[in-house]
């Protein structure tokens, strides 16, 4: 047992497909283990390590046969790339990720009383489960559907952000809105869910520039359809105004990758001078983002214009006074559509209460109407997050 422990571990240093699996901090204690064994340490050396094993496992779950699955899937490595781009394969290449899968299958089936039989130690130690599994199957199916799965980290999420390093990194808890949570503004929606689709299926795109007042769900619709969207091979990246500086490169690493991606950037807004803004200007012009197939940028804006624009920015010294007014004012002309979101008048605002509030199972007699309106006074205005606000405090005092 000693021996077939320790090829299987002599095995894995081979991995070139999925070498970057070896570096996995659960995959390493594993092997530490394995190492340990075979170098025929001390029992409570050979016990730390399993124990060390077991505890990091168990951080992810009990199943180490599901954990190095999830690892195998979920992997970006030159194989998943050259299939997503329809590249040619050579047999070697397949050869070699075939024998690889087999390698990691044996991997996963190593159970606790195989290495307590390789230690002889018979007393109590916390044991993992192993469930059987085909992974040449398993990876066949992922390489088959890898144009709207993905690979790599888009695998497991349909939302990302950007690190402070500019580095793409999933949500763990992503907004779960759905379309048919939202009531109102049905025409700016379907504006919107066409474009989608036309991007999707490639008939061409739009960027879009969603402007209007605070509240009025410009965010949550940019959000809802990315959702509702995702099993078609659509994420959201989602990129913060001062993050702009990283669009570039975040372009290029998503330019190659067969899923489509809305690059969402909320509240955008510049003041004058602002460095960012020649760069948004240059995407939006006909550089990289035009020419991205599975790129389209979706940004919202309380602004019209997306520039703080003051009397002096006109009364200052520049003698091309009147150019300079028309570039900084000109930046939303840029986008492909600018889809305006208003504050809803009355009778609409009390629509949007009612049906969140029968969506809520609530009823709507009575005072319902009086106390929406009297809550968004209180508010500042009559806006669909006042609505939903009013619905939630109202549901709490039931």
């Amino acid at each position: 047992m000693k021996k077939d422990l320790a090829i299987l571990n002599l095995r894995a240093s081979s991995l070139v497909i999925f070498r970057q699996l070896l570096s996995d901090p659960v995959m390493s204690r594993f092997r530490d283990m394995l190492f340990s064994i075979e170098k025929g340490e001390n029992k409570e050396e050979i016990i730390s390590a399993y124990s060390a094993f077991t505890a990091l496992l168990y951080e992810h779950t009990p199943d180490w046969s599901k954990y190095v699955a999830d690892l195998v899937l979920e992997d970006d490595n030159f194989y998943i790339r050259k299939k997503a781009t329809d590249d040619h394969i050579p047999k070697t290449m397949e050869d070699c990720l075939r024998h690889e899968l087999e390698l990691l299958e044996d991997l996963s089936q190593v159970t606790p009383g195989a290495i307590k039989n390789a230690i002889g130690y018979y007393h109590y130690l916390p044991e993992w489960e192993v469930s059987p599994m085909d992974l040449k199957e398993l990876y066949r199916m992922r390489t088959d559907r890898v144009k709207v799965e993905g690979y790599g980290i888009f695998t497991g999420s349909r939302a990302f952000r950007l690190d402070d390093r500019g580095e793409i990194v999933p949500v763990r808890y992503p907004d779960g809105q759905r379309l048919d949570q939202l009531f109102g503004y049905e025409r700016q929606r379907d504006l919107i869910v066409k474009n989608t689709e036309a991007f999707l299926s490639g008939q061409g795109k739009s960027n879009l520039l969603l402007y209007g007042d605070a509240g009025t769900g410009k965010s949550s619709t940019v959000k809802a359809v990315a959702n509702a969207f995702s099993g078609e091979g659509l994420r959201l990246v989602e990129i913060k105004k001062n993050q702009l500086g990283f669009l570039s490169p975040v372009i290029e690493q998503l330019s190659a990758n067969p899923l489509k991606f809305i690059l969402f950037i909320d509240d955008l807004s510049f003041s004058g001078g602002d460095d960012d803004f020649a760069s948004m200007k240059a995407m939006l012009e006909g550089s990289i983002v035009s020419g991205g197939d599975n790129l389209v940028i979706y940004a919202t804006s309380n602004r019209r214009h997306l520039v703080k624009e003051s009397l002096s920015d006109r009364d200052g010294d520049d003698i091309h006074r009147n150019d300079t007014i028309q570039e900084i004012t000109s930046l939303a002309a840029r986008f492909g559509q600018t889809i305006t979101f208003e504050r809803p008048q009355k009778d609409e605002y009390l629509m949007i209460a009612r049906r969140l509030a029968e969506d809520n199972g609530m009823a709507t007699d009575g005072d319902f109407a009086k106390e929406a309106e009297a809550f968004a006074v209180r508010c500042g205005g009559r806006t669909p997050r006042a609505a939903k606000q009013f619905v939630e405090l109202k549901k709490m005092s039931l």
